[in-house]
C-alpha cells in the first residue's frame, strides 16, 4: 500500500547541508540531537513505496488543505515539547492539527520539569497541553510519550489513551540492538567521548578533570550557536569572554582542537563507533553513541532525560549526584549494558503494536527495505565533523570564505530585487495619485 506521510521533521535523511547552510538555517532546528530521531523514524517508517517528506518543522495554517489532499496521515516525533519556553509553537502546532481531516499520530513526546518529576511546575503550561492532546486524540487512538513522567502528566490531565513508547533514536537498528564493552576497564589513552549540556553548570569541574587526564577526550556538541562559534569564532557579545565550560573558543578543547561537531546523524555515529566511551548530560548524544554500538552513561539532569534513561534502561546518575571528581574510568567500571540488551526486543515490540494501532508501516516488516535505507545512507555524501576554525586547514577555511562570499552576493541580489520591487510601487502610486488628483479636477 502507498502511504503518503507528512512528517515534522526539520529535513529528510538524504537532504545533505553544508555546516555553513546549517547554521545559516538552522537545519538542526536548534539541536543535532533533533536529526537523530527523526532519522530513526524515517527508517522504521519508511516501508516499501510509503512516501515521506519533512515540515522543515513549519506549522503553517495556511497549508492545511494542502495537507489533507497530498498526505494521508501526519506523523509527529517530538522531543520535550511539553515545557513552558515551547507554549506558543505548541499553540501554533495545535491550531495546525485542528485544522486537519487525516490521522495525526505523535511518535514519542516528552514533559520537562525536574527530576523529581514535580508535575506543578507544569501546571502554567496545562492549558496548551490540554488543546494539543485533545486536538492530538480526536484524529488517534492514542498518543505516544517518551515515558512515565509524561505520562503520568497526561493522566493528571485528564488523558487515558496514552501510550509509554520511548523514542525512535533507540529503535534505528529494530530489534538489533547489543552494546558490549570492548576492554575490562578505561585507561587514561582511551578514545573519551563528552556530552555536555551548555546551561549545565555543575558539568564546568568535570570537563576541566576529564580534560587534564584524558588526552584523547573530544567534546562533542549539539547546539546550533556551538556550532556559529566553530565555523566563525565567538560572537561579537562574547569575544574575550571565558568559561570552564566549552562555550567560548579560548577553552582548552577549542584551542586544542578537541572539539567536534555533525550536522548529520550517519557522521556522528560513525565518528563515535570508534570511541570506547561516552558521557554527559545530553540524552541524545548517549543515545547516539548506544546505537553506534558504544557504552554510553547518561548524567540526568530533568525529567526528560530520566524517564528516557528509565524506560531505555541506558547507565545513567541524576546530575545533583554526581560529584565534581567523577571519572569517566569508575562510570566505564558501573555501567551494565545487560538490561538495556535484554529489553529491547521487548520495547521495539511495544513501538511495533503502537505503529500497527495506528495503521503506520513498518519498514523492518517489509522485507529488505531497512537495508535500502542503510544502503542509501552509505551512498549519500554527508559533509565531515565540524572543528574549531583556529585548527582548520586552508582548503575549508578557503572554502568556507567562498560561501560567505557567495552568500553575501546572493543577500546583496534580493536586496536590490527588494529595492526595485519599492521603487516600481513607489512610481505605481505616484502615477496613481497623479492620475486621481486629474480625474478629480
Amino acid at each position: 500500500m502507498h502511504q503518503r506521510i507528512l512528517m515534522r521533521a526539520k529535513k529528510g535523511p538524504f537532504d545533505v547541508y553544508s555546516p555553513e547552510e546549517t547554521f545559516e538555517q538552522n537545519w538542526i532546528g536548534e539541536n543535532a540531537g533533533n536529526l537523530v530521531f527523526s532519522h530513526a523514524a524515517y527508517k522504521l517508517l519508511g516501508a516499501g513505496n510509503t512516501q515521506i517528506d519533512p515540515t522543515a518543522f513549519r506549522a503553517n495554517l495556511r497549508e492545511a488543505d494542502m495537507i489533507n489532499e497530498r498526505y494521508d496521515v501526519f506523523v509527529v516525533p517530538l522531543a520535550n515539547a511539553f515545557r513552558r519556553s515551547y507554549a506558543d509553537r505548541l499553540g501554533n502546532l495545535t491550531r495546525l492539527i485542528q485544522r486537519l481531516r487525516i490521522p495525526v499520530v505523535v511518535l514519542g513526546v516528552g514533559a520537562q520539569t525536574n527530576v523529581k518529576g514535580d508535575l506543578e511546575y507544569l501546571r502554567p503550561i496545562d492549558d496548551a497541553v490540554k488543546a494539543f492532546v485533545k486536538a492530538v486524540l480526536d484524529r488517534s487512538h492514542s498518543i505516544g510519550v517518551r515515558g512515565e513522567i509524561t505520562g503520568d502528566y497526561l493522566r493528571s490531565l485528564g488523558f487515558s489513551a496514552v501510550d509509554v513508547i520511548g523514542c525512535p533514536s533507540m529503535f534505528l537498528h529494530g530489534d538489533n540492538l547489543r552494546v558490549e564493552k570492548r576492554k575490562a576497564f578505561l585507561e587514561p589513552d582511551d578514545r573519551i567521548a563528552m556530552t555536555i549540556s551548555p546551561y549545565v553548570k555543575s558539568m564546568a569541574k568535570v570537563v576541566g578533570n576529564h580534560h587534564r587526564k584524558y588526552p584523547n577526550l573530544r567534546y562533542i556538541p549539539q547546539d546550533l550557536k556551538t556550532l556559529g562559534t566553530l565555523l566563525y569564532g565567538d560572537a561579537p557579545e562574547d569575544r574575550g569572554k571565558t568559561s570552564q565550560i566549552p562555550i567560548h573558543t579560548s577553552h582548552p578543547l577549542f584551542t586544542e582542537d578537541k572539539v567536534r561537531m555533525f550536522v548529520d546523524p550517519s557522521t556522528w555515529m560513525d565518528y563515535l563507533s570508534g570511541f570506547d566511551f561516552n558521557f554527559g548530560t545530553r540524552i541524545h548524544g548517549t543515545i547516539t553513541a548506544l546505537i553506534a554500538g558504544t557504552p554510553g552513561y547518561l548524567f540526568a539532569h530533568d525529567s526528560r532525560t530520566l524517564e528516557l534513561a528509565r524506560y531505555f534502561e541506558i547507565p545513567h546518575r541524576v546530575m545533583k549526584d554526581v560529584p565534581a571528581d567523577v571519572d569517566a574510568a569508575d562510570l566505564y567500571e558501573e555501567a551494565d549494558y545487560t538490561a538495556l540488551n535484554n529489553g529491547h526486543k521487548a520495547r521495539f515490540e511495544t513501538m511495533l503494536a503502537f505503529l500497527a494501532k495506528h495503521d503506520l508501516p513498518n519498514a523492518f516488516a517489509d522485507g529488505d527495505s531497512p537495508s535500502r535505507f542503510d544502503e542509501q545512507v552509505r551512498a549519500t555524501t554527508y559533509p565531515p565533523a565540524v572543528g574549531p576554525a583556529a585548527a582548520a586547514d586552508q582548503d575549508v577555511l578557503l572554502g568556507r570564505l567562498q560561501w560567505l562570499r557567495d552568500h553575501a552576493d546572493e543577500l546583496r541580489g534580493e536586496v536590490e530585487s527588494l529595492q526595485q520591487v519599492r521603487l516600481r510601487v513607489r512610481v505605481r502610486q505616484a502615477v496613481g495619485g497623479r492620475m486621481r488628483r486629474i480625474l478629480n479636477r
